[in-house]
C-alpha cells in the first residue's frame, strides 16, 4: 500500500525528477536541500525586496535582461517615458507602468514611498496582476502631503493629493481624485474630478500625477490615445503639455490648480470662489525617516516605517509614513497673481494610506527653526503627532510619537521604544513629550506650539471619511510658535532611574514663528491629554526588529 500511495504521488507530481529526488532522500539530504536553498537565498537576497508577504524579485539594469530597459541618456524623452536626474547625479528613467524599477530614487528613500493601490488609469490595464492585494475591494485612500516653507516671506504652502476608491470591482460613489493647497493666511484651494483613470502611480518610488485637462483638445486620435497612456512626463514636456493637474517626481513637483475655495461646500467645479495657483519645484532631499550617516559602501542609513514594520500590512489602520523629515526646495510658486520664488527652502513631505482617516488625531511639525536651516550645515526638522487608530477584532488604542532629526541623527521617541505623553487643546495648544528608553540613544524630548484662537483660527481642510468621503474633517495652520527642546538621558547609579545628563541639552530650546499644526476627526471640544498605551502582542511585534539590533550590538558592538 505504502508503494501504490507512493506511485499516486509521482503520477500527481507528473513524474518529474526534482520531486522524486525530494521524496526519497533521507533526513540528512533534506537538511543538505534546505541549506543550499538558504545560502541561495542570501545570495539572492540583494534582488529580493519583501512587501507584506509576497516576494518581488527586484528587475536588475542588465542590458541582457528582456524585462528591464536601462536608463536612457536621450535628450527628447517620449510622453509616457522621461529620463529624470537622481540625487547622485545619474540619469533614470521610469518607463511607465510595464517596466517599473524598484530601485532606491535616492539614499534616503523610506519604506512605503511607492503606491499601495492598483492604477485605474489606461497605462496599467496591460500588465499582469502579480500583486493581487493591490486590487482592492472595499473603500480605500491614499494621500501625499509637501509642504513648502518660506521663511524670508514668513509665507507656507502645502500641496496635498488624494485618491479614493480607485479601481474598484463595485462601483463607488466616493471614488474621486483631488488637490488641496493651503497658501498664505491660511487660504485654500481644491480641485477634484471623479474619473480616476486620470491618476497614475508609481509602485517603487514617490511618483504619482493627474491630469485633468490638457493644454490642446483638438488633436488627432493618434495624440489622443497617447495621452490617454501617458503617465509620467519630463518636467519641460508636462509644462508644455498640462493645462491644470500636477505630477510628483522623486526629485520634482509641479502643478497647475484651476479651482476654487470649496466655501459653497464641495469640491466639484463652480461650488466656491475661483482661484487659480501654479507650482514648480525642484527638490533636493536631506533626510528621510532615519539616520543619515553614509557608510564605507556610499550606502546610507536604513530608513524606518514610521509606523513600524508591521505597516507593511493591513493591520492598523489607516497607516502613516514620512517619506522626506527635512529637504530643500527650488522654484517658484504663482499663487492667486501673486509669485513667490526661492532657493533652497525647507521641505517635508509624508503621506497616509487605508480606509480612511482616523476618527480622532492632532498633529504638529517644523523644519524651519531659527538658526537651523543651513543647507550644508546644521539643519533642524521635528514631526509629532498620534491618535486614536483601529487595530484587529475590532479595538482601538491611543498613540503619539515625538521624532527629531538633527544633523543627520534620527531621534525616534515611540510608544514600542519608550513612553508618550500629549496635552492638545481643540485649538491653539500642544504640548507632546517623549522619552526613549532602551536602544543606543537615551534622550527625552518636548515640542510645544500654541496659536492664539482669535489671531490665527485657522483654515478647516478636507480629509477622506469612511462613509462620506472627502468632507471637512480637520483643521490646520502654518502659524503656530514652536519650541523644541532635547535632552540626553543617562542611568543614575544610586536610583537606577534615567536622568538627564549635566550641562546643555542637545537642543536648546529652538524657536520658530511657522509651525505647522493640525487637530482632525471628532468634532471634541475638551482638551485631550493621554499616553500612549500600546497594546499586547502588538507592542512585543513591533518591537522585535530593535531586539534583533540590540543582539546584534552586543555580538559585535564595534559594527
Amino acid at each position: 500500500r505504502r508503494e501504490e500511495a507512493m506511485a499516486k504521488i509521482r503520477v500527481i507530481l507528473n513524474k518529474e525528477s526534482s520531486h522524486r529526488r525530494i521524496m526519497e532522500t533521507t533526513g540528512w539530504q533534506k537538511v543538505q536541500l534546505m541549506f543550499t536553498c538558504l545560502c541561495w537565498f542570501v545570495l539572492l537576497s540583494p534582488m529580493i525586496q519583501v512587501e507584506g508577504f509576497h516576494l518581488i524579485v527586484t528587475q536588475v539594469p542588465r542590458s541582457t535582461s528582456p524585462f528591464v530597459r536601462r536608463p536612457s541618456c536621450c535628450a527628447k524623452p517620449c510622453s509616457s517615458t522621461g529620463t529624470f536626474m537622481m540625487a547622485d547625479g545619474t540619469n533614470h528613467r521610469e518607463a511607465g507602468p510595464k517596466d517599473d524599477t524598484r530601485r532606491k530614487a535616492y539614499l534616503q528613500q523610506t519604506p512605503h514611498s511607492g503606491r499601495h493601490f492598483w492604477p485605474s488609469h489606461p497605462a496599467y490595464k496591460d500588465r499582469p496582476r502579480f500583486l493581487k492585494r493591490n486590487v482592492k475591494k472595499k473603500r480605500f485612500m491614499e494621500g501625499w502631503y509637501y509642504r513648502l516653507t518660506l521663511p524670508e516671506e514668513q509665507v507656507s504652502f502645502a500641496f496635498i493629493f488624494s485618491i479614493e476608491d480607485m479601481g474598484l470591482r463595485a462601483k463607488s460613489n466616493l471614488t474621486l481624485a483631488a488637490v488641496q493647497v493651503m497658501g498664505p493666511n491660511d487660504e485654500y484651494l481644491v480641485q477634484a474630478d471623479r474619473d480616476d483613470t486620470k491618476f497614475w502611480a508609481w509602485e517603487g518610488q514617490q511618483g504619482l500625477g493627474c491630469t485633468f485637462e490638457w493644454s490642446s483638445d483638438d488633436d488627432d486620435d493618434e495624440e489622443r490615445l497617447k495621452k490617454e497612456l501617458t503617465t509620467a512626463m519630463h518636467p519641460e514636456e508636462w509644462r508644455n503639455m498640462v493645462k491644470s493637474g500636477f505630477q510628483m517626481l522623486p526629485n520634482s513637483l509641479q502643478g497647475r490648480v484651476d479651482g476654487h475655495d470649496g466655501s459653497l461646500g464641495g469640491v466639484y467645479d463652480g461650488q466656491g470662489v475661483s482661484g487659480s495657483c501654479e507650482f514648480d519645484i525642484t527638490i533636493d532631499p536631506i533626510v528621510g525617516w532615519g539616520d543619515n550617516a553614509i557608510g564605507a559602501k556610499g550606502k546610507t542609513a536604513h530608513q524606518k516605517s514610521t509606523a513600524g514594520w508591521l505597516a507593511s500590512s493591513s493591520v492598523f489602520e489607516p497607516h502613516w509614513q514620512v517619506t522626506m523629515a527635512d529637504g530643500r526646495a527650488t522654484g517658484s510658486v504663482r499663487w492667486k497673481n501673486t509669485t513667490y520664488n526661492f532657493a533652497d527652502a525647507p521641505f517635508y513631505a509624508e503621506k497616509n494610506w487605508g480606509g480612511s482617516f482616523p476618527s480622532k488625531w492632532y498633529w504638529a511639525q517644523c523644519n524651519a527653526f531659527d538658526g537651523y536651516m543651513e543647507k550644508d550645515g546644521t539643519h533642524l526638522s521635528v514631526t509629532a503627532g498620534g491618535g486614536t487608530r483601529k487595530i484587529p477584532l475590532g479595538k482601538t488604542e491611543d498613540l503619539g510619537m515625538v521624532s527629531v532629526h538633527y544633523n543627520g541623527t534620527f531621534y525616534e521617541a515611540v510608544p514600542w521604544t519608550g513612553t508618550m505623553e500629549w496635552d492638545v487643546s481643540p485649538w491653539g495648544r500642544w504640548v507632546m513629550t517623549g522619552r526613549c528608553t532602551s536602544g543606543p540613544r537615551l534622550f527625552e524630548v518636548k515640542i510645544t506650539a500654541y496659536c492664539d484662537a482669535e489671531k490665527v483660527p485657522g483654515v478647516v481642510l478636507r480629509a477622506p471619511t469612511l462613509k462620506d468621503g472627502m468632507v471637512y474633517f480637520c483643521k490646520d495652520s502654518f502659524l503656530a510658535e514652536t519650541t523644541l527642546s532635547l535632552w540626553e538621558l543617562t542611568k543614575d547609579k544610586a536610583t537606577k532611574e534615567l536622568v538627564r545628563v549635566d550641562g546643555p541639552p542637545i537642543i536648546d530650546c529652538a524657536k520658530s514663528s511657522q509651525g505647522a499644526v493640525e487637530v482632525g476627526g471628532g468634532p471634541w471640544w475638551n482638551d485631550w491629554k493621554g499616553v500612549s498605551d500600546m497594546k499586547q502582542p502588538m507592542k512585543g511585534l513591533v518591537r522585535f526588529p530593535y531586539a534583533f539590533q540590540r543582539i546584534k550590538r552586543k555580538i559585535s558592538p564595534n559594527k
